[in-house]
Order: C-alpha cells, then sequence, then structure tokens
C-alpha cells in the first residue's frame, strides 16, 4: 500500500468522484447514478477546490464532498457527502481529510461548517462531537409512494385556484414559514438547479395563501407553507394534490423538517407519509 495522502479535488475528474462516492455508498438502500449525483451536488453547492480527499495512489479511498454558500447570512461549508471505502474504514480517515479541510476553508472566507447526520449513526454523531460540532436542530425525513398518501380535499365555498408561480417570488413568502428551511432546502439551493423545481401557489381573489416548490424528477417536495391566517382550510392539500399529479417519481419524499414543528409534522402524519427517522443538524464555527 502507498503512503495515503489528502489533497483538494479541485482538479479530479468527476468520474473518478463518482467511483468512490459509489463505492462508499454501495450498501445504502438508496442508490444513485452519476447524472443524479452530479444534479444532487450542484442544488447543494458542491466546490471542488474547496473539497478534500485521501488518496492511496490514484484511487479516492475517503472524500468529503463540500458545498459552499450563504446559511443565514453566515459564509458556510457543507457536508454534501462524507464517505469512506469499505476497506479503508476503522483508520480515521474521515477525521484526517475534515482536519486537513479546515486552513483551506478559513482562508476562503468560510466561517462555519454545516452538516447533517443520522441520528442512528452513533458513531458518526460521536466523531462530530469530537471535532467540535454541536446541534442545533433535529429535522425527521420522510416519505411514501404516491398511491399510499391519502389526501382528502374538503368542499370549499371559497374559489381556490392553483397556479405556478416563479421562483423569484419565494422570498416574499418567508412570513409563512414556521422554521427556516435545512441547507439543501433552501432558496439558494433552489436557485442552483432552478429549472428542475416547480413552484406552485394557492390564490384566492388574486391573493396568494400558500405556496409549494417541488421537484418533480427526485419527487422532493422542498417547501411547503401556508399563511398562519388561512390554515385549516384545505390549502395545503390542494398543492399536495398536485404535486401527485405531476409528480414523475413513484415516492415522495419531505426531508429536514423540524422536529419541534407541530403543524408540519401533523400534516405529514395526516397524510399517510411515514416518517422514516432523524436527523441532527449540526455546526462547527471555524
Amino acid at each position: 500500500m502507498k503512503e495515503i495522502k489528502v489533497k483538494s479535488l479541485k482538479d479530479i475528474h468527476f468520474d473518478v468522484i463518482y467511483e468512490a462516492f459509489d463505492q462508499a455508498f454501495a450498501n445504502y438502500e438508496v442508490q444513485i447514478n452519476k447524472v443524479q449525483l452530479q444534479t444532487m451536488l450542484k442544488r447543494r453547492g458542491f466546490d471542488p477546490e474547496l473539497s478534500f480527499a485521501a488518496f492511496d495512489g490514484d484511487k479516492i479511498v475517503a472524500f468529503t464532498l463540500n458545498g459552499i454558500g450563504d446559511f443565514k447570512g453566515i459564509r458556510t461549508a457543507y457536508d454534501t457527502g462524507t464517505g469512506t471505502l469499505k476497506e479503508y474504514r476503522g483508520q480515521g480517515l474521515a477525521t484526517q481529510v475534515f482536519e486537513y479541510s479546515i486552513p483551506f476553508l478559513r482562508e476562503a472566507g468560510i466561517k462555519q461548517y454545516l452538516l447533517e447526520v443520522l441520528q442512528h449513526n452513533t458513531k458518526a454523531v460521536s466523531v462530530y462531537r469530537n471535532l467540535g460540532f454541536a446541534v442545533t436542530r433535529e429535522f425527521y425525513y420522510s416519505m411514501q409512494t404516491n398511491e399510499h398518501i391519502s389526501n382528502l380535499i374538503k368542499e370549499s365555498d371559497t374559489l381556490y385556484s392553483v397556479k405556478r408561480i416563479s421562483t423569484d417570488q419565494l422570498d416574499l413568502f418567508t412570513e409563512f414559514w414556521d422554521f427556516t428551511p435545512s441547507w439543501q432546502n433552501s432558496f439558494e439551493s433552489i436557485q442552483r438547479t432552478v429549472d428542475d423545481f416547480i413552484c406552485l401557489g394557492v390564490f384566492v381573489d388574486g391573493r396568494i395563501l400558500g405556496y409549494c416548490v417541488f421537484e418533480p424528477i427526485s419527487g422532493d417536495l422542498t417547501q411547503i407553507a401556508v399563511d398562519k391566517k388561512y390554515r385549516r382550510q384545505g390549502i395545503a392539500s390542494l398543492l399536495l394534490k398536485e404535486i401527485l399529479n405531476l409528480n414523475k417519481n413513484s415516492i415522495l419524499k419531505i426531508v429536514n423538517t423540524d422536529v419541534s414543528c407541530d403543524s408540519i409534522t401533523d400534516f405529514i402524519r395526516a397524510k399517510n407519509i411515514e416518517v422514516k427517522g432523524k436527523q441532527f443538524e449540526m455546526i462547527r464555527k471555524i
């Protein structure tokens, strides 16, 4: 075995990165192909120059793919994917890659590092705590096949209309929110792959009462929110009906809803969209 070296992914062909990603996550329940990975990384702000990997010769054996952007107004690096090839695990390579990256991130003006980690992955949670990360929020991730989603629409005297809206309008509706979206669901992430998304609004007399942002290829419901004055009137259900009509995936996914937000949790459960697990959002200042 040659000496393992850590370096930037700046000049590494994407095929090499994908091969390492594919091998590291070979046992995961959900597999993604090269095009899907490219789309995911673009949406999350992947910057090869500020992403790093451990190499055994020319082979990537451990990596962290970093997204770069702003989060709540702070210049942030986001872990879009960390993995180690099976035969190289247990050597502390992920920690080595992370620690190697910090001076480069700091030099690039990055003020904090953000990640999400599955709560049942206790080993990873422990590693991140030891690296100085603190839990900032807890998220649910939920999914259900389209045909098993329960979405009864209430009859209403009000004439609602559901229309497509431009993503340029989205920042007008932040007052509808009960929590700030996670990195991958933020306006900045949506704008990076804006053509992949459909935005819908529910209107009455020209006034928007609720909206959603949805990615039909992946089945990812990224944002959904209703004006607090007009809740429990079936507006979110109307949006969900249209989403299911447009969904090109067999599954609808709702990732990173805030555990402390009862309104979205109650909505998800009422629609028989199954909560699959929980994640920690964790941040470390750099």
